[in-house]
């Protein structure tokens, strides 16, 4: 698949998901299944990740709108004062959640290329009486803001999506200020898996194929500049949790589990510009 039929595709997806929440159904397509799923269901990828506490800080319809596969702002050390930008912002939780975070002090920029999901991002800003948000249009592999801005990067299960993950990982540290810090929650691999198994989890995993092996990323973001770099596992895949729907493409799932378990995870992960 081209770099343009991925963005299309991955537009598309979530165009829609956002137009559910905005026309009031009760959620959109989640990034696991694939099917409509009310809040609060048990689905492996999606579910739980956002606590009762979190959730009261933002408008239930930022909420309903997570499509991600971690929470990267619980696990971010995001500090008063601080500027932090969100690749791939959706509905905006993790924006709105990172603005409390820092305060009246600090900003929180949100990046998005689907006019839906801004839109809806907007109506959340407005929602949350926020006044520390500001909500961009683009795309990560070109971000809109200057070198050395903000200090911190989050994203939400995002990058797995981009065909052209070194541009997005060297456009993070262009905008990160010297000392600044990576921290996003993404969809990783470990290990060999045979492509043909390894394209049907993805798409049940991450929508669209394209995570990456843990020692890949990492060798990817040094390429990039960043130091102390490392992977934290936050949710591990089985391929129980993917019966359903690997059923539903002919894959017997007793037969390939030896080949998936704990081979698929929704890693947190952390690196840091180096300082001057």
């Amino acid at each position: 698949m081209s770099d343009k039929n991925i963005k299309d595709a991955v537009r598309e997806r979530y165009g829609k998901a956002a137009l559910r929440v905005l026309e009031g159904a009760n959620s959109p397509c989640c990034c696991g299944s694939g099917k409509a799923v009310p809040l609060g269901t048990d689905d492996p990828i999606t579910a739980n990740l956002y606590d009762a506490a979190q959730a009261s800080e933002i408008p239930e319809e930022a909420m309903l709108a997570s499509l991600g596969c971690g929470n990267p702002t619980a696990l971010a050390q995001l500090n008063p004062g601080e500027t932090v930008l969100d690749l791939g912002s959706g509905g905006g939780i993790d924006v709105l959640l990172s603005a409390r975070r820092v305060g009246p002090s600090g900003k929180a920029y949100g990046l998005d290329m689907t006019d839906e999901m801004l839109a809806l991002a907007e109506t959340n800003k407005k929602k949350s009486g926020l006044t520390n948000v500001e909500f961009l249009k683009g795309e990560m592999e070109r971000i809109p803001l200057p070198d050395n801005s903000v200090d911190v990067v989050i994203s939400n299960c995002v990058i797995n999506l981009s065909a052209d993950k070194d541009k997005v990982l060297r456009e993070a540290f262009r905008v990160l200020k010297p000392g600044g810090r990576l921290a996003v929650s993404d969809v990783v691999t470990r290990g060999g898996i045979p492509p043909h198994i390894r394209r049907s989890v993805e798409l049940w995993v991450g929508c669209i194929a394209g995570a990456l092996d843990e020692d890949d990323y990492l060798r990817k973001l040094q390429a990039a500049g960043f130091v102390d770099a490392g992977i934290e596992p936050t949710r591990v895949y089985r391929a129980e949790d993917a019966r359903a729907f690997l059923t539903e493409k002919g894959i017997d799932v007793d037969q390939v589990a030896p080949l998936v378990d704990e081979k698929f995870y929704s890693g947190f992960i952390r690196a840091i510009k180096p300082a001057l």
